[in-house]
């Protein structure tokens, strides 16, 4: 059988915040948020330069998901003519990189 008054005694805080301690609580939480706002901001976007002259940077499907592939000077040729006239999806992948590094 509850008792009278149990779930206010239970409610009801211990004591109230001073203002102090709200002061605490407001400026805590304004510097996570601007913490947040300021990390997605920097973070954002797609600033990686693009493959060097000569270079090739293909994404290819492997084993445990993409791997990215750069290769320069004679490897990359040497990867586009072993590309040249093949239909699988890395040879695919890199003889679009090869094309637009002017490798082709």
């Amino acid at each position: 059988m509850p008792l009278e008054g149990q779930w206010q005694r239970a409610n009801t805080p211990l004591r109230r915040l001073t203002r102090r301690e709200k002061w605490v609580a407001i400026g805590a939480t304004i510097a996570v948020v601007v913490s947040l706002v300021v990390l997605i901001a920097v973070t954002a976007g797609n600033t990686r330069p693009a493959p060097g002259p000569g270079c090739i940077r293909a994404t290819i499907p492997h084993v445990m998901g993409a791997e990215e592939l750069n290769l320069c000077g004679s490897h990359a040729r040497h990867a586009c003519a072993r590309s040249r006239n093949r239909d699988d999806p890395v040879a695919v992948k890199i003889e679009d990189s090869c094309r637009e590094a002017g490798l082709d």
